[in-house]
């Protein structure tokens, strides 16, 4: 083998091959984000223009009038800062109840480690049901604050078990014994040298958090009453509701300008919605994929 690599000629079937791979992926990446794009420009465009199906690749009379009605409302940005609490604090809940218990699963000196396993799944096919869950949360004292947003529903088996997963095949069991030789404990060990070396996959499982406490509008819709405490996600649902209504009340031009309007701020609702997490995600992109193929293969 020469130090020089040679650069290995391709037959003229594996460059067609390579063509055809090349296109579809590029076809299935346009479709992807077609509909992202698509809802951006439509956001600032002409509302008549977007019904009317003119809309297509470019946006069509610059209009920002959607944005301008949808941050005249003042709870708007309570609904923001309150989804940015219940994300942060509940990924940070989610981190610290979750990834010590995938530790423990992991371990195979566990005693009754099966019995666990056993535990943790049950409820992940069966639950008690809104009514309990709804008693239950009114006899701790969680209604209608913040904690029922990040403490309730912070145990996620799913998270536990490709956790575990990923414990069980990317830490190596020598790395306990030397650590025990050093005079480290069973909490040392698990601080100062696990976790550091499991930033993968607790970059996914803080993404997962964040996106679903983000999302999530249904517990809050349930167990929240105080406008305050509302999510940006209900926030905005509210909004929706409100505009369709006072759009089917109208009659004549003034009912087709509401209906437009509300089309309107539909779109910048769905950009205003999901623009924090896409710009989050860039930067634990090479974390999720890397944490998702070792708690998938492996098991």
């Amino acid at each position: 083998m020469t130090a020089k690599m040679k650069k290995i000629r391709k037959s003229r079937e594996d460059r067609i091959f390579d063509g055809i791979i090349y296109t579809i992926a590029v076809l299935l990446t346009l479709i992807a984000l077609y509909p992202m794009y698509f809802i951006v420009i439509a956001s600032i465009s002409d509302p008549k223009a977007v019904a009317a199906g003119e809309v297509i690749l470019f946006p069509s009379g610059l209009n920002l009038k959607g944005y301008e009605n949808l941050f005249q409302y003042k709870q708007l940005w309570t609904g923001y800062l309150n989804t940015i609490i219940y994300a942060v604090l509940g990924t940070i809940i989610c981190l610290a109840v979750n990834i010590p218990a995938a530790y423990a699963l992991s371990r195979k000196e566990l005693f009754g480690r099966k019995l666990f396993v056993i535990f943790y799944l049950i409820p992940m096919f069966f639950t008690g049901g809104l009514i309990p869950t709804y008693m239950n949360i009114q006899n701790f004292d969680l209604y209608d604050s913040i904690w029922v947003m990040v403490l309730p529903f912070s145990v996620v088996t799913y998270y536990i078990i490709v956790a575990r997963t990923f414990f069980s095949s990317s830490i190596p069991d020598e790395l306990w014994e030397a650590a025990q030789i050093d005079g480290a404990g069973t909490m040392r060990y698990f601080i100062t040298i696990v976790l550091p070396l499991s930033k993968a996959i607790l970059a996914v499982i803080a993404l997962w958090s964040a996106v679903s406490q983000w999302n999530s509008y249904f517990n809050a819709m349930i167990y929240l009453r105080d406008d305050l405490l509302k999510p940006l996600q209900l926030v905005l649902r509210g909004i929706l509701i409100n505009n369709q209504t006072a759009s089917a009340m109208l009659t004549g031009t003034a009912a087709t300008e509401a209906k437009e309007m509300a089309e309107l701020i539909k779109y910048s609702v769905i950009v205003i919605s999901s623009a924090p997490i896409m710009c989050m995600y860039p930067f634990v992109q090479k974390y999720f994929n890397q944490g998702v193929m070792v708690g998938s293969l492996k098991g």
